[in-house]
C-alpha cells in the first residue's frame, strides 16, 4: 500500500544458499531454469519470451497448480502474467530487473523493480531480493511468503 509521501512500498528478503556465485547467477539467467525456480508454492512457470541480457526482455506466466488457491491470479482467475525486461546484468553479483503485472485491476499496474544481488559467504552465497514499487495490491504478507518461497525454490535447485 502507498505510505503517506506517496512511496510504494519495498519489501525484501534473503537466505544463504549452499552454491556458488556462479551457479546461482546461471540459474537466474537460464530460461528453464527460471521456469523451474520462480514461481513460488502452488504455481508453475511457463517461460513465453527471454532475452538474458541487458535491456532483453521476458514474458512468465505463473500459474496455479489447481483451482483450489486462496488468492486469483492477477492476470485471469488461476494465472499471473508478467512482462519486463533485464535492467542491468553484473555477473555472479546482480541481476535487476523491472516488472509489470499483465492485469485489468489497477491495484497491480506499475513497473516494480526486483533486485537479486549474490554475496558470497563461507556458507555459499546470501541472495538478497529486494522488490521496489510493490503494487498496491499485492499484501506484505503475501508477498514475503512467496519471496520466501521463491527462494527455497532457489535453493533446492541450485543446492
Amino acid at each position: 500500500m502507498a505510505n503517506v509521501s506517496g512511496e510504494k512500498r519495498t519489501d525484501a528478503g534473503s537466505r544463504v544458499i549452499r552454491a556458488l556465485p556462479q551457479k546461482i547467477y546461471r540459474a537466474l539467467l537460464d530460461p528453464a531454469a527460471v521456469a523451474s525456480w520462480r514461481p513460488p508454492k502452488g504455481m508453475k512457470g511457463e517461460i513465453h519470451t527471454f532475452e538474458p541480457r541487458e535491456g532483453g526482455r521476458f514474458r512468465m506466466s505463473l500459474v496455479y497448480a489447481g483451482t483450489d488457491h486462496a488468492l486469483r491470479g492477477k492476470t485471469s482467475e488461476h494465472a499471473d502474467v508478467v512482462e519486463g525486461r533485464f535492467l542491468k546484468l553484473v555477473p555472479d553479483a546482480r541481476v535487476v530487473e523491472l516488472v509489470e503485472f499483465v492485469a485489468d485491476d489497477p491495484a497491480f499496474a506499475g513497473a516494480m523493480t526486483i533486485t537479486t544481488t549474490l554475496t558470497p559467504v563461507p556458507d555459499g552465497t546470501e541472495v538478497h531480493i529486494v522488490c521496489e514499487n510493490v503494487p498496491e495490491g499485492i499484501s506484505a504478507a503475501d508477498h514475503q511468503a512467496g519471496i520466501a518461497s521463491t527462494l527455497e525454490n532457489l535453493a533446492a535447485f541450485t543446492e
